[in-house]
């Protein structure tokens, strides 16, 4: 809409005031919870859900009932989204962004004052201290403008998590404070131009120096998001480690590296298609002297936390997919309910209808299986959520792609000119195909985790089987027995110990049997090919 400038000068100012007083209620408010009082309702560690699917187990204990929080934080939650919302509605001109390919200094002002680059941060070190699932009901606000989205994600989801995951209490103390304000902007620097999804390839280098008090830094790293606005860097690097047998092999290090230490250039910022206001540049390190203490993790552990940091913020993108799906929905129906052609609304045409429903079907989708591996995530000792997080990723990245395409067509050719926002998503959501590990990618990273998880549990089986375990034998022979003939699955979805309601009775029933017979085409597929998937890795 125009804004009115008359009121405009008010507006910010009131703003402004607003977030200032929010950030006061909101640590009072926190300050006043009993102790444990933002803990979910939740039960011990159990199997992880998604790769015992691949077993042909149902593990209902963890998603039925859906996973809840407490009252105390939804009532946080409600607190953190207003002001979030308007600060969106009022503040942030997303056509303008796109055009000057650049966040204005004042939105991301506005931004940090609201807390948004810290919303991960433990409290004590300044942040807001979210929960996961708090974290994906405000990814939904903030993806109605991708540039902006992917500018918080690559400071938070991905350029301090090492810190936050790997990083040492001296390191956390150092750094997070100030990357919780946003007075200092995270980056991470993984992809070279040699090395894409194949992340053990890369060739940037990390020599130690002579006294042993530091590390020298050379190699270069592409397309990195906040790379030209950056100030603290999570870097990956090869450096030489001495196993155990005394042979010197080259392992991947993680490293925290401040633009400050010198050596850091970068290039210009990349014209893309979309997320055109994000910044997106190469960056190079010329002997880069790293101190020694910013390693993260183990030297030669950097691999693992380079994969752990990926594999913990896919889950997020489910939710601002479906947020910005939403947003979508409500400016298509409304133009549904208003255009008329042949003496008729769009909206009562059945071919237009079921695209309306296409969208509301698959943000509803969307919404439930980020949120749900949201409360995994947040459950106290709750096993690796990496392929729910894979599987999250992959089904929200190609329905948005999918359904931004459907409500682009519903406008015709409105929908194509710049003037309106549907060109814009778009262009935005493409990248969601891509990056945080292709597509591609990640369906082997999910079917190969799986089955190896799988293979490793049935291999016990098959060594009890020998050592004796006659029950076991048994147990198995009859299973393929019934399997043969033909059985009647229950994993006690439906029927009197049902978890389901009775209206989805008839789903219920093809759930149990499509996961019941995929354990089975797992174990056949283990059986024939057990070998190639012990060997075969993935990198993301």
């Amino acid at each position: 809409g125009v804004r009115q400038p008359k009121r405009a000068g008010r507006v910010k100012r009131d703003l402004v005031t607003d977030m200032r007083r929010f950030s006061v209620i909101l640590r009072v408010a926190r300050a006043a919870l009993p102790g444990g009082a933002r803990a979910f309702r939740t039960a011990c560690a159990r199997p992880a859900f998604a790769k015992e699917l691949c077993l042909g187990n149902f593990q209902k204990e963890e998603v039925f009932p859906y996973p809840q929080i407490s009252n105390e934080e939804l009532k946080e939650i409600n607190q953190l989204v207003g002001p979030v919302e308007k600060f969106f509605s009022e503040e942030v001109d997303s056509k303008k962004i796109d055009q000057d390919a650049k966040i204005p200094q004042e939105t991301l002002n506005g931004l940090k004052n609201l807390g948004l680059f810290g919303m991960q941060i433990p409290e004590e070190y300044g942040g807001l201290g979210l929960s996961n699932t708090m974290y994906a009901r405000l990814g939904e606000i903030t993806s109605q403008d991708g540039a902006i989205a992917v500018t918080l994600a690559a400071h938070q989801a991905i350029g301090l998590k090492g810190i936050l995951i790997a990083g040492t209490e001296e390191q956390k103390k150092k750094y997070l404070p100030k990357l919780a304000s946003g007075e200092h902007i995270a980056a991470f620097c993984l992809t070279e131009p040699g090395s894409g999804s194949d992340a053990a390839s890369i060739q940037t280098r990390a020599t130690l120096s002579e006294d042993g008090k530091s590390f020298i830094l050379n190699g270069s790293k592409i397309w990195i998001s906040n790379g030209g606005i950056a100030d603290i860097f999570t870097v990956f690097a090869r450096t030489e480690v001495v196993d155990k047998d005394g042979a010197t092999k080259d392992k991947i290090t993680a490293f925290i590296v401040e633009r400050a230490f010198g050596g850091i250039t970068n290039g210009k910022p990349e014209d893309k298609l979309g997320i055109r206001g994000s910044n997106t540049c190469e960056v190079f390190f010329e002997n880069t002297k790293v101190p020694i203490e910013n390693v993260v993790g183990e030297i030669g552990g950097g691999f693992k936390v380079a994969m752990n940091i990926l594999n913990s913020g896919r889950f997020s993108m489910g939710s601002a997919s479906a947020g910005m799906l939403k947003k979508l929905i409500e400016m298509t129906s409304e133009y549904a309910c208003t255009r008329k052609q042949f003496n008729k609304k769009l909206s009562e045409f059945g071919l237009i209808q079921e695209k309306i429903a296409l969208m509301a079907r698959k943000a509803y989708v969307m919404e439930s299986m980020a949120y749900l591996t949201a409360g995994l995530m947040d459950k106290p000792e709750i096993p690796d959520c990496s392929v729910e997080a894979a599987m999250v990723k992959v089904f929200s990245s190609e329905s948005a792609w999918v359904c931004v395409s459907e409500a682009l067509q519903i406008l015709g050719g409105l929908g194509y000119m710049k003037d309106y926002p549907y060109e814009r998503y778009l262009r935005d959501c493409r990248i969601l195909l891509i990056f945080e590990g292709t597509n591609e990618v990640l369906r082997m990273y999910i079917a190969l985790t799986g089955m190896q998880y799988a293979g490793k549990i049935l291999t016990e089986k098959i060594k009890e089987i020998k050592k004796g375990d006659v029950k076991m034998a048994l147990g198995l022979f009859m299973k393929r027995t019934r399997d043969s003939f033909g059985r009647k699955v229950d994993l006690g979805i439906v029927g009197k110990d049902g978890v389901v309601h009775p209206s989805l009775e008839e789903s219920g029933k093809k759930l149990e049997q499509n996961v019941y017979y995929f354990g089975v085409t797992v174990e056949g597929l283990l059986r024939r090919f057990g070998k190639v998937t012990k060997v075969f890795r993935v990198g993301t």
